[in-house]
């Protein structure tokens, strides 16, 4: 009988796809201005929102981590996760033609970003989380292997290069992609698998989780702000005023793995509510390839009435809205997707069965 998946992480994954939304929406909205542009009341609650939802994707990353070092790697899961992201890479293509949003000749070259989606980093979470998912057995294989002391000092080494490094140094560096790339999201694994195999302390207060996660955003969006408001008057501190919203800054990690932790230790009763989760926590990285497509974003002022929004309060009210609205349509979307794949997928079983009884040389092959 297959374990039913663990109800507060599958939350963690809707909670995190939540602020992937919000994030998209405040900044290709045009709602959250660098604050050297925008140093009105307005603009810095926007921001503050969003350091509070800067940890989303990091959070994913961790489950992976947790849970991968503890399961079969299959490669039929890298075929499925590519077909996936190629499925919405060209049904939001064809849509958004259909509906005269974008024209053919205007595409040109760009063609080619959605005919191979992972290759051009079309999608550039699901372009680096497919390297990860192929590096993620001899990850696993080295997690077992290496005892706590190394592991431990592996992760630090390497958060000290990828987050500490880009937090202290008060310039760009060539080798820091913000978070944007599989050498972060290594870092990331392994620290959930550090999680999952040594744990913390047995005894773990969920106010001290939220206490650290509050802190660590609170205190990422202060930076922000104030190196921001100096900018504004100065015309330095250009780099410190950005970086605290970049998924490797130290505090938008240590928030990570705070918010991962109280979700990690929250106990949820079995009932209808735990059974919705489970249902819908599935649907999320569709939701993401649904809504993160490059052409809904070159077109999210039109589709969703932002310039009317845009400098007014009216943003809060307007991005619960199109949130919520984004996640339901994309979960009903990826509802319908995943049972096409699942019908596919048993005609294809059958056929291969079929072939197999009849005893065809290819049949042979594929069976055996």
């Amino acid at each position: 009988m297959r374990a039913k998946r663990q109800a507060n992480f599958e939350l963690l994954r809707i909670v995190a796809m939540l602020m992937i939304i919000i994030l998209h929406y405040l900044n290709m909205g045009q709602i959250f201005l660098p604050y050297s542009a925008d140093a009105s009341l307005r603009n810095h609650v926007a921001g503050l929102i969003e350091s509070f939802c800067i940890v989303g994707v990091n959070c994913y990353v961790l489950i992976s981590g947790y849970f991968m070092t503890a399961s079969a790697w299959r490669p039929s899961r890298v075929l499925s996760l590519a077909a996936q992201v190629l499925f919405y890479s060209l049904l939001v293509t064809a849509v958004m033609l259909g509906a005269g949003a974008v024209r053919a000749e205007e595409l040109s070259y760009e063609w080619l970003r959605y005919l191979f989606p992972l290759q051009s980093e079309h999608y550039w979470f699901a372009s680096h989380y497919l390297v990860l998912y192929l590096f993620s057995p001899v990850l696993a294989a080295g997690v077992q292997k290496l005892d706590r002391k190394t592991l431990r000092n592996v992760i630090a080494l390497l958060l000290l290069f990828f987050s500490v490094a880009k937090t202290v140094i008060p310039v760009g560096l060539v080798m820091d992609h913000n978070g944007y790339d599989y050498g972060w999201f290594l870092c990331l694994f392994l620290t959930g698998a550090y999680l999952r195999q040594y744990g913390t302390e047995k005894r773990r207060t969920g106010k001290k989780d939220a206490l650290l996660y509050a802190s660590m955003c609170l205190l990422g969006w202060g930076i922000s702000a104030v190196c921001g408001v100096a900018e504004r008057r100065t015309g330095s501190l250009t780099y410190y005023g950005n970086a605290p919203y970049t998924y490797n800054y130290l505090t938008v990690f240590l928030g990570s793995v705070a918010l991962f932790l109280l979700f990690r230790n929250l106990r949820l009763r079995e009932g209808r509510a735990v059974d919705r989760i489970r249902r819908l926590a599935p649907c999320t990285f569709g939701v993401y390839l649904l809504h993160a497509h490059s052409l809904v974003f070159r077109g999210w002022d039109g589709i969703f009435g932002m310039e009317k929004i845009q400098g007014t309060w009216l943003f809060i009210p307007h991005m619960i809205l199109c949130v919520a609205l984004i996640y339901l349509l994309g979960t009903a979307v990826d509802s319908l997707r995943a049972r096409l794949f699942a019908g596919i997928g048993a005609w294809a079983g059958r056929a291969l069965a079929k072939r197999h009884r009849t005893g065809g040389s290819d049949g042979g092959r594929l069976g055996g």
